[in-house]
């Protein structure tokens, strides 16, 4: 088997000349996501050997009960992201609101602002299912040198200058994009190294698969119930495989490598649809774009939505170009 030689870090340097605002701060912040990440890879790895599985006994902002992991991993990576001193703010989907992060000096020097989910799919490790980190990275619009404010944050996903996830399962991946197409690195425990291992990742322009929670069927609109339906009857190569893993991160990681479209729409249950518009909808719907899918609420393109609020939810659809095209003709 042929081991691949180039690193991440490697690939970052290679790459940065390409990004518009080559400073290398970017790259710092990539490199800082990295080092976090393989850290909460390592706890991660140790579930079931440590206290570190199960509730924490306290609720977010959204009113979800937080795994143990969850305040972890959000300490982590706002501690690692602190500490390099490469971001002016962080807006993570475990605080109340956003976090001001001020230079050694006392400035606030620094261009870039990082919205996450820290730990995605979090109650699935109990049970040993793949879970995930997801963040977006935006260049801020308050002056530099002041403290950021709420409209750094609240910038349409067409304004991400990068964005990517971690997925920790069978093997660790970073795979991120920074508006160049989409690359994936795989971590090698042993010497703590990430290596490119699927280079320009692409959806197929179809796909065999759907990806939505069926148990919540009688709630679903009707364009919704109509598309599962579609994609239940035998004709024209259906129907297709239902595959539902519950972390956002892993059912996306799979339609990507495979083909499919992963839904999570409004219902009379949640009206707006469960997913965090600025933590895991727009960094996603970057990726899926850079990669040749599409991503939308079921009517408009995600990365064209105006965020009002930092906690905002939308309907997701997203995946394979053609079958979210056909789930949007159900829509309308």
């Amino acid at each position: 088997m042929t081991q691949p030689h180039q690193t991440l870090g490697e690939f970052i340097i290679e790459h940065q000349r390409a990004f518009k605002y080559s400073t290398g701060e970017l790259s710092r912040l990539i490199n800082s996501i990295r080092l976090a990440a393989k850290v909460v890879n390592h706890e991660v790895n140790k579930a079931g050997l440590v206290d570190i599985l199960g509730q924490h006994g306290e609720t977010n902002i959204q009113g979800e009960d937080q795994q143990k992991l969850d305040v972890y991993a959000n300490k982590l990576f706002i501690e690692t992201l602190i500490n390099r001193e490469i971001v002016c703010g962080i807006a993570s989907e475990e605080e109340d609101s956003f976090i001001t992060v001020q230079g050694h000096n006392k400035a606030h020097d620094n261009k870039y602002v990082v919205l996450m989910d820290p730990l995605d799919g979090s109650s699935n490790i109990d049970v040993n299912v793949s879970v995930g980190t997801i963040f977006s990275v935006y260049r801020r619009i308050t002056p530099i040198g002041q403290p950021v404010e709420m409209k750094d944050f609240l910038q349409p996903g067409n304004q991400q200058v990068a964005a990517g996830y971690i997925i920790y399962g069978t093997s660790t991946m970073l795979v991120y994009t920074t508006g160049h197409g989409v690359n994936g690195f795989t971590l090698n425990p042993a010497i703590g190294t990430y290596y490119l291992s699927n280079p320009n990742l692409k959806f197929p322009e179809t796909g065999q698969i759907y990806s939505i929670n069926e148990g919540n069927y009688v709630h679903f609109p009707q364009g919704v119930k109509d598309y599962i339906k579609y994609c239940q009857e035998e004709k024209d190569n259906r129907p297709y495989t239902s595959r539902y893993i519950g972390s956002l991160v892993s059912d996306i990681h799979r339609n990507m490598i495979k083909g499919g479209i992963y839904i999570y729409p409004k219902s009379s249950k949640v009206a707006n649809g469960k997913l965090r518009l600025l933590y895991e909808c727009n960094p996603m719907a970057f990726i899926v774009e850079q990669a040749g899918g599409k991503a939308s609420d079921g009517y408009r393109r995600i990365l064209d939505i105006q965020p009002t609020e930092l906690h905002q939810r939308v309907p997701f659809f997203c995946g394979s170009k053609t079958m979210v095209e056909k789930a949007e003709e159900f829509m309308k």
